[in-house]
């Protein structure tokens, strides 16, 4: 099992989905799972510390638990199968270890309010897990600010030709050509 920390929560531009970003405490591996507004909000609310007026879903869950004398031990994203991950809910009730079905983002939500760790399994890292980009050097930064700025400047110039044109093409506008008929 290899423990993770959320990384970032990103909003998708192509779809109303968020993309919970999961990283390995101990490297830089990362893990990407598309979750749905509610639980994204559901997780960012309790690492921010926001507090609601009412218990939302996730924390009537880690209530009843806790009044039924249970603790939540941990998460494990176990599997993904047809490009879809699955999770289980490790509760411990009175020294037994019960696991519970649950959707990923569900298990992320219920463990950021009981402070317990996440898990995934080794092999779904291996099989989906990414490495960032590495950092640019100063000297390719440099490069690509340089590159840009010609760029850049080049599409302002193609815009000041674009507004003369559109002045000419505003003056041709106001002609009345009848006014050129020779009689």
């Amino acid at each position: 099992m290899v423990e993770v920390i959320i990384d970032s929560i990103r909003i998708s531009l192509i779809s109303q989905h968020r993309i919970v970003m999961l990283r390995d405490v101990d490297g830089e591996r990362q893990l990407p799972i598309w979750i749905g507004p509610c639980e994204a909000e559901a997780i960012t609310l309790e690492l921010q510390d926001t507090e609601v007026a009412r218990p939302l879903t996730h924390d009537l869950l880690k209530n009843v638990i806790e009044v039924m004398n249970g603790k939540i031990s941990h998460i494990l994203i176990n599997e993904l199968q047809d490009s879809v991950f699955y999770a289980r809910l490790y509760v411990d009730i009175g020294g037994k270890l019960v696991d519970v079905d649950c959707r990923p983002s569900d298990a992320i939500a219920v463990a950021v309010r009981a402070k317990v760790p996440v898990f995934i399994e080794e092999d779904v890292m291996e099989e989906v897990g990414i490495l960032p980009e590495p950092d640019l050097t100063d000297e390719e930064r440099s490069e690509i600010e340089e590159q840009f700025e010609v760029e850049a400047e080049g599409k302002i110039e193609e815009k000041k030709e674009d507004e003369k044109l559109d002045a000419f093409s505003d003056f041709l506008s106001t002609l009345d050509f009848e006014d050129f008929d020779e009689d």
